[in-house]
This record gives C-alpha cells, structure tokens and sequence, in this order.
C-alpha cells in the first residue's frame, strides 16, 4: 500500500511540476504586451524593457521557473503585477467562497444521485424510464439556463432569496446561507445528473454478475443483496465518480459565479487571464492543480485501500 501511494504521488507531483512550467511557458511570450499595459500609454520600447529587466521577465523561462518554484515551497506566491496584493492573500477568500457553493451541492448531489441512480438500477421499468429522463434533464438543460430560472423564480418572483451577492458566514450565518442556497441549487442539478447516471450504470453492472445470482439462489433477501452486497462493491467507483464532480464543480463554478456575481476562484482567474496577471494566474494555477492533484490522490488511495487489485495499476 505505502508502494503505491509513493507511485500515485510521484505521478501527481510530475502533473504538478508539467502544468505549471506549461503555464509559465505559455505565460512568457506575452510579457512584453503585459508590461505594455501596466505602463499604459506612456510605455516605449525603453520602458517596456527596463520594466521587464527590473522585474526579471527578460531572464530564461527555466530559470524564472526555478525561483517561482522555490518561492512556492516557502508558501510565498508573490505579488499581483497589476494592484501588489499579495497572492496568497487573495486567493484564500475567493476559493472560501467558490468552496461554499461546491461543497454542499456535490455532498447534496451524491446523497441524492446515490438513492435516485440504486433505485432506477434496482427497480427498473417505469421508475428507470423516469429516473433516466431526470437525469437526460439534468445533462441537457445547461447550467446558465438552470440558474436564470432560478434566480426569477425564488430571487425576483418570490423573493425568498438574494439574486446576487456573497455574505461571509463570520457576518451573518443566516445571510450566508440564503446568499449561497440557489447557487447550491444551479450546481446541484447538473451534478446530481452525472453522478446518478454512472450509480445507475454501476449497480446495472453489479446486479447482474454471478456472485448476485448464487446470493438469489442461496435465498438472501434481494434488500439484502442490494444493500450488504451490491452496493458495498460499488462504492470503489462511486468514489472515483465523487471526485471527479468535485473537480468538474469547482472548474465549472465560473459560470454560476458570473451570473450571482460571487467574488469566487472562478471569477478571480478569469478576471486575471483576462489582464495577463501572471503572478496570479501561477498561483491560481498552483492552487488548482495542487487541488485537482490532492483530490485524485485521496481517490486512488482509497481505491487501493478497498480493492488491492487497483494497487497493480
């Protein structure tokens, strides 16, 4: 086991280390036109390369990775090329608030796609017909779709809730949670499709291998089956499925925190991209990988430790 966690590591700190050298890369044939527009229209040629010398733009790009790199390893980020805030600073509160809406929609999505995708499978005829037209529903009807409707439902029609904002938990807990219920809500819907769909596909494939049929056989009661058996071996999957929408939510977020105007992870890196931030954007990149990286490892780990079979991949 601790042989491949080692191997698992070792392949996300490799992924690690490719991406966020390919951003940098990427990054640095842009840096003239960056200085450019930090100079505004006053810059000149003179300028723009004094400026890039004096911030180290002009050095060679392995060289620029080697000390970003070092930087990383002792917490520190850098600074914001554009307003000199300090990176770390600013990315924590926004990946707070991208992590308030993710999280409970995904814990709210597996609960729900759990029950909706054992059922279908177990049950099937009409109830998997319906179950499955939720599901085509909710894969679809597009997010942005799914959050204006809610917005001029609860937010303008009923006004039940805000249509847009981010109250922190510190000031108002009961202010917090009603800025973040029809979010939830909007990355619920699209979430609780994908995962029902593969707990569907999962216990159909369960249900139907022999070990089921000796159990039917043997005279074990088919809740029994379903529940001590079945499911029990689709939990390794299920795992996998669940960390996978974690990924997809919190890369997808943007899109809801564009329409709620949520000052989340999503908004900041676009927002960045969009001016060529760049020591943002690496720690942004930084942050996401790590946590895209951190989240596979807690999968694999898992799945080797309920299927040893997986520790040979």
């Amino acid at each position: 086991m601790l042989l491949y966690a080692l191997r698992r590591l070792g392949a996300g700190i490799v992924l690690f280390l490719l991406t966020s050298f390919t951003t940098l890369y990427l990054i640095h044939f842009s840096f003239a036109g960056i200085v450019a527009t930090r100079l505004g229209t006053g810059a000149t040629p003179e300028t723009i390369a004094q400026m890039m010398h004096d911030h180290g733009l002009d050095r060679p790009v392995l060289v620029q990775y080697v000390d970003w790199f070092g930087s990383l390893l002792q917490g520190d980020l850098g600074r914001s090329f554009f307003t000199q805030e300090v990176v770390t600073a600013a990315i924590g509160p926004r990946i707070i608030v991208t992590l308030s809406i993710v999280l409970p929609a995904l814990i709210g999505a597996a609960i729900f796609a759990t029950l909706l995708g054992v059922l279908a499978a177990y049950k099937g005829g009409w109830v998997d017909k319906v179950a499955q037209g939720a599901m085509l529903f909710g894969h679809l009807v597009p997010g942005l779709l799914v959050a204006i409707f809610l917005v001029m439902l609860f937010a303008v029609n009923l006004g039940w809730f805000p249509a847009t904002g981010f109250v922190r938990f510190g000031d108002d807990p009961v202010g917090w949670l009603r800025s973040i219920t029809i979010p939830v809500i909007a990355l619920f819907v699209g979430g609780s499709a994908n995962m029902a769909n593969q707990v569907r596909g999962t216990m159909i494939d369960e249900l139907r291998k022999d070990y089921v049929r000796t159990l039917r056989t043997a005279g074990v009661s088919p809740k029994a089956i379903l529940l001590r058996h079945a499911l029990r071996n689709a939990i390794g999957p299920g795992i996998t499925v669940f960390g996978m929408q974690f990924i997809t939510m919190f890369g997808g977020a943007l899109i809801i925190e564009s329409v709620f105007a949520l000052p989340g992870f999503g908004t900041f890196a676009f927002n960045s991209a969009m001016r060529g931030d760049f020591p943002v954007i690496m720690g942004l990149t930084a942050v996401g990988v790590g946590l895209t990286v951190g989240v596979n490892l807690i999968v694999d780990l898992a799945n080797g430790w309920l299927n040893p079979k997986a520790r040979a991949y």
